[in-house]
């Protein structure tokens, strides 16, 4: 039978070790962060941030969110504070936010609710003592997706939606062309119909003027995650949009995840210069 190349389990034998690293760190660094935890951004049980401040805030500091992934079916906030270390050491303000999962929720109010919590954010901004213009946004896997929804308008929206202004986007290991999703072994999990498929593809989306974007993918990523994230970097080139494409040397699809809250990888150094500059 051939294999599904979007089923990242079966490429990477210590799957399970990683997932459960990649909490173990992310309970480290909260030992040791000043974290506000489940602010709410909207009425859900799910609609909630976590804020990570770092030790010594200035104010008008800059501020960074990250969206995790887990194939729009899964995956936790909790787990992944870790991000936060980069964005700590180059003095932001980090948040980790999270949103109702497929199939209960449809991905069209997936989209909506992330540029929801990211508004309020910017909302309350001041409150926090950061800058709103300096605004940076990271994603990894569906929630690389999602953030790339908060500088783009879906080939359906024929009114443009409400969006922050964003200095920068870092995604990682993105999914940008979901044509095959509904078919593969995600079919029963998050049942994404290709309707769905088609509205929110970014590929086929139009892509506003302003954030620096940075595609990122692990060299050891399967196809498709290679394939499409050079289509996006080739589509913002081509679109003269400010955007670059880099790859992860010796990282798959899960320690990229590793890699981007250590910082002092090459993946934590990219995220601490986009929040800092």
């Amino acid at each position: 039978m051939e294999q599904d190349l979007y089923r990242n389990r079966d490429f990477i034998p210590d799957f399970d070790e990683i997932i459960a690293e990649t909490a173990a760190r992310s309970r480290e660094l909260a030992a040791r962060a000043d974290i506000r935890p489940d602010v709410p951004y909207g009425p859900g049980s799910r609609e909630r941030m976590d804020i990570l401040l770092p030790p010594r805030l200035a104010k008008g500091a800059p501020l960074h969110v990250f969206i995790h992934g887990g194939y729009w079916r899964s995956g936790s906030k909790e787990d992944h504070w870790l991000v936060a270390a980069p964005v700590l050491a180059a003095g932001g303000i980090a948040t980790t936010i999270t949103y109702d999962l497929m199939p209960g929720t449809r991905l069209g109010a997936i989209v909506r609710q992330v540029r929801a919590a990211i508004r309020h954010l910017v909302a309350i901004a001041p409150d926090l003592g950061a800058d709103a213009t300096r605004l940076t946004v990271s994603g990894h896997s569906a929630g690389a997706h999602l953030a790339s929804y908060l500088a783009a308008s879906g080939p359906e929206e024929s009114v443009p939606p409400a969006l922050p202004g964003l200095r920068g986007l870092l995604l990682v290991s993105g999914i940008y062309d979901l044509a095959d999703i509904p078919a593969s072994f995600l079919k029963y999990e998050a049942q994404m119909t290709p309707a769905e498929a088609s509205a929110w593809s970014p590929l086929t989306s139009r892509h506003l003027e302003g954030p620096r974007r940075i595609v990122m993918v692990g060299e050891m990523d399967t196809p498709p995650f290679h394939v499409q994230g050079q289509q996006f970097a080739s589509l913002l080139a081509n679109n003269d949009l400010d955007g670059e494409f880099r790859i992860g040397a010796g990282l798959n699809h899960l320690t990229i995840v590793l890699a981007l809250g250590d910082p002092q990888s090459p993946a934590g150094l990219c995220l601490s210069d986009l929040v800092g500059s």
